[in-house]
């Protein structure tokens, strides 16, 4: 398999190298918090607003700082329930920066996709690429063991999970496939693209009529798991359906924690599955 060396992986980031170390070097930003906002504009480049942080590098601290004030804004708003979200929402200066309309609303509606995209960046590129500036920063107040993972105080971080950042010598090898661009399928877990179905008692529905209903409105089902241990003579409650993408997600909730569809005259309530421990 082909692979990269750390020293030219490093060179092929350097433009989000010098931006990285800007915000945890220079201004003292929270390093865990920039690991962030680095993953969510590398996932934004991804997603058609070419060149974003490249537009950064020129910028003095002051308008660096307040970028990545924006982009807090925009991680804060998906970790919450009920955000409070003004009338248009822009970002102006994310907006300014890409000449075309960024808002926290974009960010919310397609919020599924935007974590799990952010996740992406951040545990195959982000890891790889900062190692050295973050144990640079980590260092002066952590012990830093040889070839162990750093401890980044925030991770394992409540939306976005945890990340594994282990130093490595310049010509460490990595193979090349995953690193250079976001591929959605095959990054996504299963429970990022799940969600959790319930019925009212007394109006059974079914497997045939949940994939008919989704596939109906242009969603991809992978899979339908019924409630299992149904007492005899009883209906299921409810399900979980696995989507095949996790902007299918998106498209059912629209932003809503519950949606709600009717098929044959029965409910169905849908809503993001969560696993409990």
């Amino acid at each position: 398999m082909a692979s990269i060396t750390l020293e030219e992986l490093h060179a092929y980031h350097a433009i989000d190298r010098s931006v990285f170390s800007r915000l945890v070097i220079t201004l003292r930003r929270d390093p865990a918090e920039s690991l962030l906002v680095m993953a969510m504009w590398l996932w934004l480049e991804e997603k058609g607003y070419p060149n974003i942080i490249a537009k950064m590098v020129n910028l003095s601290d002051p308008l660096l700082e307040a970028l990545a004030g924006e982009a807090v804004s925009c991680l804060n708003c998906l970790g919450s329930k009920n955000p409070t979200i003004p009338p248009n929402g822009i970002l102006p200066l994310t907006t300014r920066i890409m000449e075309k309309d960024v808002s926290l609303h974009m960010f919310y509606q397609n919020k599924f996709s935007t974590i799990s995209g952010i996740k992406s960046f951040m545990t195959t590129v982000c890891s790889r690429i900062f190692t050295d500036i973050l144990q640079h920063v980590v260092g002066s107040t952590s012990r830093v063991i040889p070839n162990q993972p750093l401890v980044i105080p925030g991770f394992p971080h409540s939306l976005f999970g945890s990340v594994t950042i282990v130093p490595r010598a310049m010509d460490h090898d990595f193979p090349i496939g995953g690193l250079w661009g976001w591929n959605p399928s095959n990054t996504v877990s299963e429970d990022d693209r799940t969600l959790f179905l319930t019925f009212s008692r007394g109006f059974p529905v079914s497997e045939d009529e949940i994939r008919e209903l989704f596939t109906n409105i242009g969603v991809c089902v992978d899979s339908v798991r019924m409630q299992d241990n149904v007492p005899y003579g009883e209906q299921p409650l409810f399900a979980k359906m696995v989507l095949r993408f996790v902007a299918n997600v998106d498209q059912i909730l629209s932003g809503r924690p519950i949606a709600k569809f009717r098929i044959n005259g029965k409910h169905i309530w849908a809503r993001k599955y969560e696993r409990r421990e």
